[in-house]
């Protein structure tokens, strides 16, 4: 059999929901796809262009990381130790209407990006004004993007009516409509900075376009409150009845779940996006993952952004959901590692209708894949992968990264971005956010 690219490792784990470990096994890879999951006994049947062989290396899918605002990497320990209204209110909002234009989205998405390569993220999913500058930095660099189209009640420098953040956001997603790796959704930044005719047009659109909808939801126990005194109703079951609950929806958060919400998000296939270490640090509360695992939710992952994380380590959120499940439900088996595992990888494709062409490794689906190097003292011995990446693992231990077949990190390196002018970018914008930040 011939072959563009042979891989060879010394473990894959598929996650093909079998739930299996492949030892001593190789990846072929041809025009971008996975064409054969193949064991070191058929290696000589094969005939490779290239190959490459991975000893003490698991092969495993790309992390997705399902909750992000990329370009706020620029804002990293900007506002630290304070509750997300304070936080947002007098720290973030006035530093975004001072600074944010298009040139501080694509330098702060092209920081994130290259983040997230380094730490073994394949597919991000993006809210954040001037989503189009977005989508052009991660279509330039290979990876592969949902790119949230904001929608707010008040004004930014992207936008200055509700109007005109429909009609940009349209525009985005006609323009990238054809391209393999750019997808778009809906992001209607909350409850209470979205009313109930906007996000009536947002199910409409939603439904007509078939996008999904990208929100954050029940993230602090202020929000319910102000959300009954306003409407007499729980912001989950105001959006039931605006017919917004449904698997086109990826509520992000979820930190306050009542047995009335647990039922609703059961019943209508609503997605969760869990951020365990930014819902920590800025104290909004626990998201009940047991609970949400046992009732049979959809649970994905996400960092959220680096001004409230402080970075994008898909592995160390994978471990930190894990133990935080476990402390919360008082159950030491509450998510097992390679449960954390699937919420990065396919539970993740699956909320963002990816789940077709990523989130696991099976021969048709995109080559969108990561080798992490297990052979390090610290991840050493190996009596189960899968445990060592959730629980020991670094994300420096990532040391190869393809997206749809395209060599993008070798051996530890970006082989498409310059990491030196990158830096020298983000330094310029540190200079001018300080500046204005008191």
């Amino acid at each position: 059999m011939d072959t563009e690219l042979l891989i060879r490792a010394e473990w894959i784990v598929p996650m093909d929901g079998c739930h299996r470990i492949l030892p001593q096994h190789a990846i072929a890879v041809d025009k971008g796809r996975i064409s054969a999951l193949i064991p070191a006994a058929d290696y000589e049947q094969i005939n490779p262009q290239t190959s490459i062989t991975l000893k003490n290396h698991v092969v495993m899918p790309g992390l997705i990381n399902t909750h992000t605002h990329a370009a706020m990497s620029l804002m990293r320990g900007l506002a630290d130790d304070l509750p997300l209204m304070n936080w947002l209110q007098e720290h973030i909002w006035p530093a975004e209407q001072q600074q944010v234009n298009q040139n501080f989205v694509e330098d702060g998405t092209r920081l994130a990006i290259a983040e997230m390569l380094q730490s073994g993220t394949t597919c991000f999913n993006d809210m954040y004004f001037f989503p189009e500058a977005a989508a052009q930095v991660a279509e330039k660099s290979g990876i592969r993007a949902s790119i949230g189209l904001i929608v707010v009640e008040f004004p930014s420098p992207w936008a200055q009516s509700t109007d005109e953040y429909f009609r940009k956001g349209l525009e985005v997603r006609d323009r990238f409509r054809g391209n393999p790796l750019i997808r778009c959704c809906f992001a209607p930044h909350a409850p209470y900075t979205v009313n109930d005719s906007t996000l009536k047009r947002v199910r409409t659109l939603s439904d007509e376009l078939d996008l999904p909808v990208h929100m954050h939801l029940h993230e602090t126990e202020h929000e319910i409150q102000e959300s009954l005194q306003q409407y007499n109703l729980r912001p989950l079951q105001r959006l039931q009845l605006l017919q917004l609950a449904s698997p086109s929806l990826l509520a992000v958060h979820m930190t306050q779940v009542s047995d009335g919400d647990l039922e609703l998000l059961a019943d209508q296939g609503v997605h969760v996006v869990h951020c365990p270490e930014s819902n920590l640090k800025l104290a909004s509360g626990f998201c009940p993952l047991d609970r949400l695992l046992q009732a049979g939710v959809n649970v994905a992952l996400g960092t959220d952004g680096a001004a409230s994380n402080n970075d994008l380590d898909m592995f160390a959120e994978m471990r930190t959901a894990a133990l935080l499940a476990k402390g919360v439900s008082q159950r030491a088996d509450a998510l097992p590692a390679l449960g954390a595992l699937e919420m990065a990888t396919i539970n993740a494709a699956t909320a963002l209708g990816l789940e077709e062409e990523t989130g696991s490794l099976q021969v048709g689906k995109s080559a969108d894949l990561i080798a992490v190097d297990l052979g390090q003292l610290q991840s050493q011995p190996v009596y189960d992968p899968v445990s060592q990446l959730v629980y020991a693992c670094g994300r420096e231990q990532v040391r190869h990264v393809w997206v749809a077949g395209q060599h993008l990190l070798s051996d530890g390196h970006h082989t498409r971005m310059d990491v030196e002018k990158l830096l020298d970018d983000t330094h310029a914008w540190q200079q001018k956010l300080q500046q204005h930040h008191h």
